[in-house]
């Protein structure tokens, strides 16, 4: 299914080269700014702020959490239904030591927050904490 994008682009590949493209330039401006530092650590406001800035040319729905269910290879990611007490249960977990921060970003990538880009937002919200 085609993603309605900013761009005007209805042919998958080139929404997805462009996306490609343009995000990896927002994530550099994102670490060469400094900007990064400005959102909250291990939350998924700073998730959000992360998403919104990495997709905002791109797509409406940057920054703002799915209210449709998505699927990836016969993977259903957390119903749009329990979605934000998901997001809620996540905000809550430590992230004191190695293990607890990984079991927090199993838990976010899981929960697939966003309509697209999850993975790439995640990441950075990873590198983060």
């Amino acid at each position: 299914m085609m993603l309605e994008n900013k761009l005007g682009l209805n042919d998958e590949i080139e929404l997805a080269k462009e996306e490609e493209r343009i995000t990896k330039l927002k994530a550099i401006e994102l670490f060469e700014t400094g900007k990064l530092e400005q959102f909250e650590v291990g939350t998924f406001k700073g998730l959000a702020e992360i998403h919104k800035y990495l997709f905002e040319d791109v797509y409406e729905f940057a920054g703002i959490v799915r209210t449709e269910n998505i699927s990836k290879s016969n993977y259903r990611f957390v119903s749009a239904m329990y979605l934000e007490e998901a997001l809620q249960k996540i905000d809550r977990m430590p992230q004191s030591n190695f293990d607890e921060i990984i079991e927090k970003y199993i838990e976010m990538n899981i929960a697939h927050p966003f309509r697209e880009g999850n993975g790439r937002s995640t990441r950075i919200w990873l590198d983060m904490i």
